[in-house]
């Protein structure tokens, strides 16, 4: 029977850090049967003020994460950013990145659109990124930005038949409310901002390729990676904003990466997942350590019924890290994921467990 890593290298997938190993990470790689490589989310955060390390034990887990991330990518012909949150992108002009011209020149940049289905502060934070980008190649960014290409944008929310029918009871006031505040916070930002502002374009250049890729699909060699239409970042109208996850088929296996769902929360994505009957799932559980202030019990258990539907298509593998692993109570709020894991005979690890250790914030 095939180890946990194994089953990763069959798929070609390699862990490069996530949030189990000390800083905040969702970063892969995927190897191709040619050994054309792709770098999913290159970035890495420090852990929130919480987190109990010393702030200078911190920093050095974010810098070892970010030379780690730098290596692969210099390996690699291609990157893939879901959004633009620094634990999944890393910006050229950190100074923890080794040399940045041979981490992000001569390899196409796939990353989630810059222009809708974004929220403010990640609008900046993409114009800032590409900024950074190009001035490796010596040009200016206002030489790519033209007007605004759409000003229709269907609301998402349409698309969320099963999570929308859901009764919570007497919840279900407090819900209706916010639903009605998050429509009108989507109205004001297809209006005001992707319909107003300058758009950025694609960039193709000898040294810098620069492609979107929300609802696209993108063939290397004998690997298929379909980038999925924005999702939202946790909550239906999440004011974090939206996220692109990903199906990777690679050598005969299916991986759905999940980017930053928070759970699911949603239950129409977690509907969606299982029906692919992928053979590994990595997925970013609750953001547990938000509990229960800026992350309520409603929405706890929604993920955990959500990753549960997951467990029951009978992935060979679940990677469940990222935003779980930043509180020591983390396995005790999901218990009954591991309840069904066991069940169903699913093996739920976290990222350093595949790699044969335990959670860092286990250890603390």
């Amino acid at each position: 029977m095939s180890t946990p890593i194994e089953v990763l290298r069959k798929a070609g997938i390699e862990i490069i850090w996530f949030d189990s190993l000390g800083a905040k990470s969702m970063c892969i790689q995927v190897v191709t049967d040619n050994e054309f490589r792709i770098v999913i989310d290159p970035g890495a955060a420090e852990m929130q003020p919480s987190y109990p390390l010393p702030p200078e034990e911190k920093i050095r887990l974010r810098k070892l994460a970010i030379e780690k991330i730098a290596n692969a990518c210099e390996k690699s012909r291609v990157l893939i950013i879901t959004h633009y949150h620094y634990d999944h992108h890393v910006l050229p002009s950190d100074p923890h990145i080794p040399d940045p011209r041979k981490m992000f020149l001569n390899k196409t940049i796939i990353m989630k659109c810059p222009n809708k289905y974004i929220n403010n502060s990640q609008w900046e934070r993409a114009r800032l990124f590409i900024e950074q980008l190009l001035k490796l190649v010596g040009e200016d960014i206002r030489k790519y930005l033209t007007k605004p290409q759409e000003t229709e944008f269907e609301d998402p929310c349409t698309k969320l038949s099963v999570a929308l029918s859901k009764s919570f009871g007497d919840y279900d006031e407090r819900r209706r409310q916010l639903l009605q505040e998050g429509k009108k916070w989507f109205t004001k930002l297809a209006s005001e901002l992707w319909s107003r502002h300058d758009w950025v374009m694609e960039i193709e250049l000898q040294d810098l390729k620069i492609l979107w890729g929300d609802s696209r699909k993108f063939v290397f060699g004998t690997c298929e990676i379909q980038i999925l239409e924005p999702w939202f970042h946790g909550v239906e109208y999440d004011r974090t904003g939206w996220v692109t996850p990903l199906i990777i088929r690679n050598r005969g296996y299916t991986v759905f990466y999940t980017s930053d769902l928070m759970g699911p929360i949603i239950e129409d994505y977690a509907e969606f997942i299982a029906s692919l009957r992928p053979d590994i799932v990595i997925l970013d559980g609750p953001p547990t350590y938000l509990f229960p202030y800026m992350f309520n019990r409603i929405n706890l258990q929604r993920a955990i019924d959500n990753a549960i539907t997951i467990i029951k298509a009978k992935p060979r593998l679940i990677i469940y890290d990222h935003h779980l692993l930043r509180e020591r109570k983390w396995r005790e709020r999901v218990k009954p994921v591991f309840e069904e894991a066991q069940k169903s005979d699913v093996l739920v690890l976290t990222a350093a467990e595949v790699l044969g250790d335990k959670p860092l914030i286990d250890k603390l």
